[in-house]
């Protein structure tokens, strides 16, 4: 069994978002308040991830995987 760091997760996380926003563009506007609160989280994550605060990587990982395709 295999163990995932955090500094192997949060990447992840951030790229699978990431591929999931031309998913949701091509719903239309429909899909705009997911879109927007998509690019809030990857944001989050982004400045967790620059600043090294292991607790708001934490949370922005968690916050991550709430989404789905």
């Amino acid at each position: 069994m295999t163990t995932e760091t955090l500094a192997e997760a949060l990447p992840r996380e951030q790229a699978r978002v990431r591929a999931l926003l031309p998913i949701y563009r091509e719903i239309g506007p429909a899909a705009n308040f997911a879109i927007h609160m998509m690019e809030q989280s990857l944001q989050a994550a982004d400045r967790a991830a620059a600043s090294g605060d292991v607790v708001a990587m934490l949370r922005a990982l968690k916050d991550l995987q709430e989404y789905s395709a």
